[in-house]
Parts: C-alpha cells; sequence; structure tokens
C-alpha cells in the first residue's frame, strides 16, 4: 500500500517543475565574483560563458585553475577557444564527459544573456596586497 501524497505536496512539486522549465533556456545575469568570457562567444554566434569561480573555489584550490590548468590571474589575460577546451585543455581538464559535463553540453556554459563584458562581476581587484 502507497503512502498518500498531500495536496500541497503535488502543487509544491508542480510549481517547482514549471518555474524550472520556464528558467531552464533563460539567459542568465552574472552575479558577484563570476567570470565572464566572451572574447569569443558572440563573434562566434553563441552566448557568453559564464564561470562560477565561487563554485568551483569551494571545491578546488587556486592552484588547481591557475597553475596546474594554466589560468592566468587577470581577467581578459586567457585566451582560451573551444578546440582548447575539446582537447582536454583548460575547462577541459575537468568537464571531459566523466569528471564534470563533456563540451557538447554548450548550453551549460554559454549561459550569458548578450552583451555581458569578458571580466570578473564585481571588480578586478583582491582584498590582498596588489592588483590582478
Amino acid at each position: 500500500m502507497r503512502p498518500a501524497v498531500g495536496k500541497g505536496r503535488i502543487w509544491r512539486g508542480a510549481l517547482l517543475a514549471l518555474g524550472l522549465t520556464l528558467l531552464a533556456g533563460a539567459p542568465l545575469q552574472a552575479e558577484y565574483g563570476d567570470v565572464v568570457f566572451n572574447r569569443r562567444a558572440e563573434k562566434e554566434g553563441v552566448r557568453p560563458v559564464i564561470f562560477s569561480h565561487w563554485f568551483h573555489r569551494i571545491r578546488f584550490r587556486c592552484k588547481v585553475c591557475h597553475y596546474e590548468f594554466g589560468f592566468e590571474m587577470r581577467a581578459g589575460a586567457n585566451d582560451v577557444s573551444m578546440s582548447d577546451i575539446i582537447d582536454g585543455k583548460f575547462c577541459g581538464m575537468c568537464h571531459d564527459g566523466e569528471m564534470a559535463w563533456s563540451p557538447e553540453r554548450c548550453d551549460l556554459c554559454h549561459s550569458g544573456r548578450r552583451g555581458l563584458e569578458t571580466g570578473i562581476i564585481g571588480g578586478h581587484q583582491t582584498l590582498g596586497p596588489g592588483r590582478w
């Protein structure tokens, strides 16, 4: 015998599913601390990449991306192409279809609204000694 499910719970689930469906294709605004990559994106007909720096930072130390993967610590200094990622460089070191989704899922990274400028949202300085 299956347990009874309340009507309120069904409605909440339905509203959540509807909300997620409506937001799935909507371009995103970048939030504080995100890195926007748009040097090549819009020129090549795709939306800008929004890289959630904080999401990655809570999982990995800075040196993983900024030493081992070759990203420079200066906004706009990294000339990353899709061919680099597909070849396993930069983001492609993890986004290989095994550790994280593969580059074929374009919409997961190229999710920014058109017109976003390359850079770090919220500023280009740290609170430490010097500019990056």
